[in-house]
């Protein structure tokens, strides 16, 4: 190349960045040179992340950004070759960077409702959700997070006739959120996959799908059997299911109690400490929810779970007996408590007292917690002290 003369240019598709080109003989050797070398500094340019390019980079419009990124996928699914495989998986990690533009802006970008909602449109006439959220394990750990966020703002997103396009989309495709619920058997994608559940379920019609498909019971297993991590993102989600919709929850709980429960019960009787306690506490919230009134006369009517919550007060950690209590003081305060019922707590009644009588004296909790603690097992010694009484004032 000596003696070739450098020239500068600037070159569409780089704006704002320069680029250093060789001018060739007559031949054209040079010219081939120079597009050789532009192809490469274009390409080296367009893996960069968009943090690192020089210059502005080019914003690829929704619609073009979801066909290459389901062109991507397809490569993912239906190509072996390693070199093949790697460049589709940085396509589409760069192409989920720009729609995270487009949904939350940046200095270049600012975002809009019009950019979210034009993406989540597009998302759903290409049909990308479902490969995305099926590919997901294939990407590198910062797609996924991406991944994640797009997701769960495109389900948050209406039009001006409050019609959420991504959710609607969800609805007719529920199998996108099996696939996000079997997330949880692989812990890569575990948490992304369960926080884009738990921005679905934020919608009661998608909850209402999770509730009634076939695998909801399936919670259990991912709560008991999962590691820490992706045990308690689970739970997380499983909280957010049975609590945010009341009314919808009732329903479920009160027709599919036969089988809710006995599975729910199992769980308390896990040998897993972080399961009891959790599923305790949440029991106790159901229960005590005026929604769910109906179910809570079923469930302390059932001489089978007042045993189980007496067996967890005498359990070997503290905090288990105290939400135990907290379940058990239900039993105790129902005003109609079937035969059984009364003839259990009544058989047990010298023991329950005595050992009432200094449950959880010593435990360190704030004044008002402690005053409500106290009042409460007062009232449920008191209940307790007076099981017979009537009876044998009736008699006399």
């Amino acid at each position: 190349m000596v003696g070739s003369p450098l020239k500068r240019r600037s070159t569409p598709g780089m704006s704002g960045m320069r680029s250093i080109t060789f001018r060739g003989g007559k031949d054209g050797a040079g010219k081939g040179r120079e597009e050789s070398m532009w192809t490469k500094l274009s390409a080296l340019h367009e893996a960069m992340p968009m943090h690192l390019r020089f210059g502005k980079p080019k914003l690829r419009s929704p619609a073009e950004l979801v066909a290459k990124t389901n062109a991507a996928l397809g490569v993912l699914t239906s190509v072996q070759k390693d070199r093949a495989v790697d460049k589709a998986v940085e396509d589409v990690g760069r192409y989920v960077e720009q729609m995270k533009v487009h949904v939350f802006g940046n200095d270049d970008h600012p975002a809009s409702k019009e950019n979210v909602l034009a993406l989540a449109e597009e998302v759903c006439n290409q049909g990308l959700l479902l490969g995305l959220c099926q590919c997901l394990g294939e990407l590198e750990f910062e797609s996924r997070k991406d991944a994640a966020l797009v997701v769960g703002a495109l389900v948050r997103v209406s039009d001006d006739d409050d019609r959420f396009p991504a959710v609607e989309y969800v609805k007719e495709h529920s199998v996108i959120l099996e696939c996000l619920f079997s997330g949880y058997k692989d812990q890569t994608i575990a948490l992304s996959c369960g926080s884009m559940l738990r921005d679905c379920i934020r919608h009661k019609r998608l909850a209402r799908r999770v509730l009634h498909s076939e695998w909801v019971l399936q919670f259990f297993v991912e709560i008991e059997e999962r590691k820490f991590e992706v045990s308690s993102d689970a739970f997380v989600t499983f909280r957010d299911l049975l609590t945010r919709h009341k009314d919808l929850v009732a329903q479920f709980l009160d027709e599919k109690f036969d089988e809710f429960f006995p599975r729910y019960n199992q769980c308390l009787r896990s040998k897993n400490y972080v399961t009891r306690r959790q599923l305790l506490k949440l029991l106790g919230e159901l229960l005590l929810d005026p929604a769910n009134v109906a179910v809570m006369l079923r469930y302390v009517g059932d001489v089978q779970n007042l045993i189980l919550m007496m067996t967890l007060l005498k359990d070997e950690y503290s905090s288990i007996q105290y939400e135990a209590f907290h379940v058990f003081k239900v039993f105790v305060a129902n005003p109609n408590k079937p035969q059984a019922v009364v003839d259990i707590l009544s058989n047990n009644k010298a023991k329950l007292l005595r050992f009432l009588g200094n449950f959880h004296d010593d435990q360190v909790a704030s004044e008002e917690e402690e005053t409500q603690f106290r009042n409460e097992k007062g009232l449920v010694i008191q209940e307790i002290t007076n099981l017979g009484v009537e009876k044998k004032n009736g008699q006399a």
